[in-house]
């Protein structure tokens, strides 16, 4: 049950996530600070919390322009994932969870044999990118390429960020959280996502 510090905090997280595209660990953090409440990291709500409070917010102020720059993004997803079906691409983030709007990066993951493959592969398609470095599964540092992307639908240019994992890393990443909602889904999976909002449009 969070406590009404955690709550304040997530919902003030919320409207950094939606107004200013922040992920979730910055946006908590500066959530805390713009509440002055110097929150120590006990306080911080967790991730669930935090998607929570977006949903909320979504569901109150962009009930009508959300789903429209959710769909834009997925399709603009489904292309990068065709493009490097190769490397097993899934999709992540918010833009896979459905919280997503047109300030939202989107984020693959890219399932490799061989991590530079992928970076060969961008290379041979003329495809600008930087490469940076994060942790990844079992505490390892990964590689993430970053790109920029036009989105028709939307009019302007997405943060592709590209997550490159060992093969073997894709055993047990399709597993449901406590809500019975995964944390990342494949193309197929996409395009079932897309079918339905169409369907619920």
């Amino acid at each position: 049950m969070p406590t009404p510090l955690t709550a304040e905090i997530a919902a003030a997280a919320a409207r950094l996530v939606v107004e200013e595209g922040l992920e979730y660990g910055p946006a908590k953090r500066r959530a805390a600070r713009d509440l002055g409440r110097g929150a120590r990291q006990v306080d911080l709500p967790g991730n669930d919390e935090v998607e929570d409070a977006v949903r909320e917010y979504l569901d109150i102020f962009c009930a009508d322009t959300q789903p429209d720059e959710l769909r834009a993004l997925r399709e603009l997803a489904a292309v990068w994932m065709e493009r490097l079906a190769v490397f097993r691409p899934h999709l992540t983030g918010a833009v896979w969870r459905g919280t997503a709007t047109r300030l939202s990066a989107l984020h693959l993951e890219l399932y490799c044999d061989d991590g530079k493959s992928a970076e060969i592969a961008l290379l041979d398609r003329g495809v600008d990118f930087d490469i940076a470095s994060t942790r990844g599964p079992q505490g390892r540092d990964i590689d993430v390429l970053s790109l920029a992307s036009r989105c028709p639908a939307l009019g302007e240019t997405v943060t592709v960020f590209l997550s490159v994992l060992d093969h073997d890393d894709l055993r047990g990443a399709l597993k449901a959280d406590a809500r019975g909602m995964t944390q990342r889904g494949d193309l197929a999976a996409l395009r079932r996502l897309l079918d339905e909002q169409a369907e619920d449009a």
